[in-house]
């Protein structure tokens, strides 16, 4: 008696194993709230440019990932910004030829930075705050140039020298991604050269 298993068992063990991971990730299921309530929000109004932005956040270039902070709570420890997708941006040739879809990476670094900009609001004199860690994240849909991304950033977590925050990204009132950052603060933001 032959203990290999059968062509249709291997197949249904795949299928098995395929329903699974479906059924994991619908699990997941897309949050059922955003962490900031929009519908609240005046999402026109601009509290920080890119300008603005720049006073407090040191990317520069093709590295600074927010076009405008919308809203900020009073204690900054929540606030909404938003990156404007375009289709002359750095990696749209490359990511991916055809179908340009932001990287996911710089999705978490738009809200890494609106995560740094409200941690240095809060401090006495501007300060360089870096990445520690990135938990829990997930890419629910993919945003493309044209899109306007809002970046929501909650604070979980804050401490004088470090902070954590929920982030998630929405595009047309749909949920794209969520993560939580851990940033530290790493010593005075050094004035442009």
């Amino acid at each position: 008696m032959s203990m290999a298993p059968s062509h249709q068992s291997a197949a249904n063990d795949a299928d098995d194993a395929r329903s699974s991971i479906v059924q994991g990730i619908a699990a997941l299921g897309p949050s059922d709230r955003f962490i900031i309530d929009l519908d609240q929000l005046d999402l026109d109004h601009r509290f920080l440019d890119r300008e603005g932005i720049a006073r407090w956040n040191p990317h520069r270039d093709d590295m600074a990932q927010l076009d405008a902070v919308i809203w900020k709570s009073q204690d900054n420890t929540h606030g909404v910004g938003i990156k404007h997708v375009r289709d002359d941006e750095f990696w749209v040739s490359g990511h991916f030829p055809g179908r340009a879809m932001f990287p996911g990476v710089l999705m978490v670094e738009s809200g890494a930075q609106l995560g740094a900009l409200l941690f240095s609001l809060r401090q006495e004199e501007k300060r360089l705050a870096a990445f520690l860690r990135i938990d829990k994240a997930v890419f629910r849909r993919a945003v493309e140039p044209g899109d306007d991304l809002l970046i929501l950033a909650r604070e979980v977590k804050k401490q004088s020298r470090k902070f954590i925050s929920d982030i998630q990204g929405v595009v047309d009132g749909k949920l794209c991604f969520e993560v939580r950052i851990e940033g530290l603060n790493i010593g005075p933001l050094e004035p442009d050269a």
